[in-house]
């Protein structure tokens, strides 16, 4: 199969006139990735500096969103932890929150929209996860063109990761400039595998599958032999949660959309080089069939409308479900939960399935996972890359010897037992907590290509060969690199988002309208509410309400990067 990649397009881009409020003479650049200065020269500091460190120390206020695998210890909070703890002491940042909230129901984001209407003053950093979200917030004229500071501030290796993939600047790029700072992420690491209980798949006497009819056999034999020996019919087949997308990082549906060539919800790549939205590509149709007939079979559980990913996850991780879809990290957290909850049941990771045509795809995630935006009234713009800087030098690359070698903090995410260290969760005092969640950009640092290299290294059975690797080792037990090594056997199938710019002009006025029209009707017929041909109806809507024109300036807007 052809490779479906974001395009890495290293040149300036004019790429915004179809969402653009205002023409530029000339294309606006993106931000150099050359080094420039090294960040303890030629740099001008708002506030006094010395030996790496503000001092007295300055104030940044933020917010933050708190997802479901972010955990505590010790009584910490967001608010006051290991890392504002760190922060202050390291680099004399005393990190302020204006609020917190969990990403569960959206309840950040709708704070964070509550805070916009009601015109609320907002923190002198941002970073969010969303890439509509983070426009909206360009769009309010609150925070700054931020291409500059990246030149001036930003360090060797933080450029290094973004020029990765410059295309990652393109969201947030207005005709003037950058307005936010992307947050690289590693490649193929939210890419969808399957998870099948290897210990049902023993018990029954079943082979890998390779086809979407393989699969059935084994969800047909999950739901109806019985194989947790319970004496009742209450297993299912497969866990989806698709109340928020069928795209979920955990039971994503992606590869059983990607088996009839296509993957929902995001603007796939053609093999004239044009782009079409998946959801109304023909492929979609047969897999809404099938997802019909797997809910009709009761492969499915009956609430998967309903419930996210997470909730999803745990039927898997309670013992309910055989077959799960998700990324490779996957097998640390939260599938351990297996073997605690279900004494003796096993998982192994095995490669999506090919559809009746021999094709093969989930949707791949791109090479950054949200955006940083900076207050135009923040008094300490640069404090920022002071941050961060300091993370992708040390954290995101480390040296033998650097303070986050192994971890981000003993006693957190990792122990030191008889000289060696170890981030079993059951070795760590009081348990296994990450600190890197913690961070202003969710993960602390990450250079794209750095994470999937070091686990094919690491699976071959070689040793580390760098600290970046080392540290790799840490979490990189048998499941997880057998995972990885499918994982990355599968790249070629990914298909990623290709329209990454800021929302069209007929996306801002017809959009939520689209998307509403979309999962009604694909819930309706995945339910029998609605006969399959209904498909057929909802794409000749989506198209004359708005998708036709949202379609052309897709493809004006991709044209114009293609050339570059």
């Amino acid at each position: 199969m052809k490779k479906r990649t974001l395009p890495l397009l290293l040149a300036s881009t004019c790429l915004l006139a179809a969402a653009c409020s205002r023409q530029p003479a000339e294309p606006p650049k993106i931000p150099s990735a050359d080094s420039g200065a090294a960040p303890s020269q030629g740099i001008k500091y708002t506030a006094p500096f010395k030996d790496g460190k503000y001092d007295p120390p300055i104030d940044l206020s933020t917010i933050a969103e708190i997802t479901s695998s972010t955990t505590f210890k010790n009584g910490e909070t967001m608010e006051n932890n290991v890392h504002t703890k760190w922060a202050m002491d390291r680099l004399g940042i005393q990190l302020k929150y204006n609020w917190t909230a969990p990403q569960a129901n959206k309840a950040f984001e709708t704070r964070l929209r509550l805070a916009l209407s009601a015109n609320e003053e907002m923190p002198d950093v941002v970073a969010v996860r969303n890439t509509q979200l983070a426009n909206d917030l360009i769009d309010t004229g609150k925070f700054m063109e931020v291409g500059k500071l990246w030149e001036q501030y930003a360090s060797p290796m933080y450029k290094k990761a973004v020029n990765e993939d410059p295309s990652m600047w393109y969201p947030f790029m207005r005709s003037d400039g950058a307005y936010a700072i992307p947050i690289p992420e590693y490649s193929w690491n939210d890419d969808t595998i399957l998870y099948i209980r290897e210990d049902w798949m023993e018990k029954l006497n079943l082979k890998a599958p390779e086809t979407i009819a393989d699969l059935e056999k084994i969800m047909d034999a999950f739901v109806n032999q019985d194989p947790d020996g319970n004496g009742k019919k209450d297993t299912y087949g497969v866990a989806f949660g698709f109340r928020d997308s069928l795209n979920a990082g955990m039971a994503s549906a992606s590869w059983l959309f990607g088996a009839y060539g296509t993957v929902a919800e995001i603007w796939n790549q053609q093999p004239d080089g044009t782009l079409a939205y998946g959801s109304v590509q023909p492929g979609a149709k047969l897999a809404l069939g099938k997802m019909k007939e797997w809910m009709d079979k009761g492969y499915i559980h009956k609430e998967a409308a309903l419930q996210d990913d997470s909730k999803a996850s745990s039927l898997f991780t309670s013992g309910k479900v055989g077959i799960i879809g998700g990324p490779h990290w996957m097998t640390l957290f939260p599938l351990a939960d297996l073997q605690k909850n279900v004494p003796g049941a096993k998982f192994k990771a095995y490669a999506i399935p090919k559809g009746p045509d021999g094709k093969q795809g989930r949707k791949g995630n791109l090479n950054f996972s949200g955006a940083v935006l900076i207050n135009k009234n923040a008094k300490h713009p640069e404090a920022f890359f002071v941050y961060e800087n300091y993370l992708f030098e040390h954290f995101a690359w480390p040296q033998k010897g650097d303070e986050f070698q192994y971890q981000f903090k003993e006693g957190y995410d990792y122990a030191i037992v008889d000289g060696k260290p170890t981030a079993d969760t059951n070795k760590i005092p009081g348990g296994r907590v990450i600190p890197q969640k913690y961070t202003l950009t969710f993960e602390a640092a990450r250079i794209p290509s750095s994470q999937m290299e070091a686990y094919a290294n690491l699976a071959k059975g070689n040793g580390p060969t760098n600290q970046f690797e080392v540290r790799s080792s840490l979490i990189a037990d048998a499941p997880r690199l057998q995972a990885a090594t499918v994982n990355l056997e599968l790249k070629n199938t990914s298909y990623r988002e290709n329209f990454t710019a800021p929302p069209t002009k007929t996306m801002k006025s017809r959009g939520d309208n689209l998307k509403t029209l979309e999962k009604d009707t694909f819930a309706k017929i995945i339910y029998g509410e609605a006969p399959l041909d209904e498909f057929d109806k909802f794409v000749k809507s989506w198209e004359s309400s708005g998708g036709s024109a949202i379609t052309q300036e897709v493809n004006d807007w991709y044209k114009s990067v293609k050339k570059k």
